[in-house]
């Protein structure tokens, strides 16, 4: 009896431990379809050439996945509403009311333009006033530049509800929508000569100080809502602190400080448009395409501008926080969506991989009706995913923190082919970060570049106390050294670097100190 019962208690907690760890079974709905491909083949027959036409059918497999349908009819239901109500076309209403125009523009008088300013200036906080230098502006956009203006507007009727929404939150003028315009055109991958990064164009450091995170798989300053927010948030601290909203966008474009130093040299003025010949040149033309932005798109009906809309607008889009890791390309597989579109949705992710981290909430963007069908297939599109990823031949890498740039020293035999394959960067970008026309270097050149190659933050290794001589020298600080004459003598090496490695505050160096050399 004792071995009988022994027996059901064995059996039982076979079966429950076989239950906890049943594994995931790729069961995810696919449809096989035969499709005909066809190639066309000139052949001679006689003397004559013969067109022929060869055709082939052969299978292919597509993913076909179910939606729950008491979900699918929630989300149908909103949807309507919100098209019905007019709210979204009040959402994108501003958007489409904008305005531009060239030098000799015969479709804008001055006197025109004139009173549209005069009425942009009674609606904003900004100074919206008519000078030369404004109409010459606005003329050359809407004279030199429609076809750009026009995929912006549509673009804008993406992004525009999200920006207003935070904006309104945050009790900043709406009109500051247009300064995304003007710092990256809408393109949220877009990477300046000097390294800013994203729709809002933030630096590595200031995006570090408005919680925006970069590491190789995820670049937040590359997130539409992230990097909106921490605009948000450097905008107001601007405005707080030099009290006028002309000033915080010459400010937000070239530093505090540099503004500090026009008011200083314009003897007290505070107008923009006073204290603009005091400004960097790039600075001095940047207020001037805010405005001719604003104007263009406010007016934009006035100068026959139409948008026909995005094929989704934000906010028929939603998100998923991911499970497991996956690629954008496995999504755009299981969902039968263009990789395009999953990657404009998601442009945070920098090598199309969204990874799976406990603490971090990581999530996948995609329009209403995806989202309903990729829930309702969760277990068996991860267990798909799981399945691919086994697969592959080689495994992706690992999550580390990415550097804010290097500073690299050209030696004798590089050339940008070979130094942009090290760094897993295009050599177009390492010209755009250098202001480099030719591909022409010189040994001793100092180049700025912004690896996407992993690269493992010296603070998270702290546990290996310890580089091994392979990867660490040491250096004897002689009489007259300093951290940047240090630095010249090793290829790649920063202050900054020589500061983090030796725990150093200030810039004080003594005659027999010991620095460690981290080697490159």
């Amino acid at each position: 009896m004792k071995t009988v019962i022994l027996s059901l208690f064995t059996l039982f907690g076979s079966f429950c431990l076989l239950a906890q760890k049943k594994p995931l079974v790729d069961s995810i709905q696919k449809q096989k379809l035969q499709i005909v491909d066809s190639i066309t083949v000139t052949s001679i027959s006689g003397d004559l050439p013969t067109t022929v036409v060869s055709t082939k059918i052969k299978d292919t497999m597509v993913f076909s996945l179910e939606d729950m349908s008491h979900a699918r009819k929630i989300d149908s239901i909103w949807l309507k509403e919100l098209f019905s109500t007019g709210r979204f076309e009040e959402m994108y209403g501003s958007v489409l009311d904008e305005n531009h125009e060239p030098v000799e523009y015969e479709e804008l008088p001055t006197e025109v333009l004139k009173q549209r300013l005069e009425l942009l200036n009674a609606r904003t906080p900004f100074n919206v006033e008519y000078n030369t230098s404004l109409e010459s502006v606005i003329k050359g956009y809407l004279k030199n530049r429609r076809k750009s203006l026009a995929r912006l507007m549509a673009l804008s009727d993406y992004y525009f509800p999200m920006f207003e929404e935070a904006l309104d939150r945050h009790g900043l003028p709406l009109e500051m929508k247009y300064l995304a315009i003007v710092e990256s055109a809408l393109e949220p991958r877009a990477t300046s000569r000097v390294g800013a990064q994203g729709l809002w164009q933030f630096m590595f450091s200031t995006g570090k100080m408005f919680g925006l995170d970069v590491n190789s798989y995820v670049d937040e300053r590359s997130d539409p809502i992230m990097a909106t927010e921490a605009a948000c948030l450097y905008l107001k601290s601007l405005e707080k602190s030099l009290g006028d909203w002309d000033l915080a966008l010459a400010a937000y474009n070239s530093g505090p400080g540099n503004v500090a130093k026009a008011l200083r040299r314009a003897n007290g003025q505070t107008n923009y448009w006073n204290i603009r010949q005091y400004l960097p040149r790039e600075t001095a033309g940047y207020v001037p395409a805010f405005l001719a932005t604003m104007y263009i798109f406010e007016f934009a009906e006035e100068h026959g501008f139409k948008s026909n809309g995005p094929q989704f607008p934000f906010v028929a889009t939603d998100t998923i926080k991911v499970q497991k890791m996956i690629t954008l390309q496995q999504v755009a597989e299981v969902t039968n969506l263009d990789i395009d579109e999953v990657r404009f949705l998601n442009p945070s992710y920098k090598k199309d991989v969204i990874p799976f981290i406990e603490d971090e909430n990581y999530v996948l963007r995609l329009p209403i009706d995806a989202v309903g069908k990729f829930v309702s297939n969760e277990q068996a599109i991860y267990a798909y995913v799981e399945k691919e990823l086994e697969e592959r031949e080689k495994p992706l890498p690992e999550l580390f923190e990415q550097e804010d740039k290097i500073r690299y020293r050209v030696r004798s035999g590089d050339f940008l082919g070979k130094i942009a394959e090290k760094y897993g960067v295009s050599v177009s970008s390492i010209k755009r970060w250098n202001g480099l026309k030719s591909n022409r270097l010189r040994v001793g050149q100092r180049l700025t570049i912004h690896s996407r190659n992993p690269i493992k933050s010296t603070a998270s290794k702290a546990g290996s106390k310890t580089a091994s001589s392979n990867s660490e020298r040491t250096y004897t600080v002689k009489n007259g050294d300093s951290l940047w004459s240090i630095s010249q003598k090793f290829p790649g090496v920063s202050v900054d670097n020589l500061k983090k490695w030796n725990d150093i505050g200030g810039t004080n160096l003594k005659p027999g100190m010991k620095l460690k050399i981290q080697k490159g």
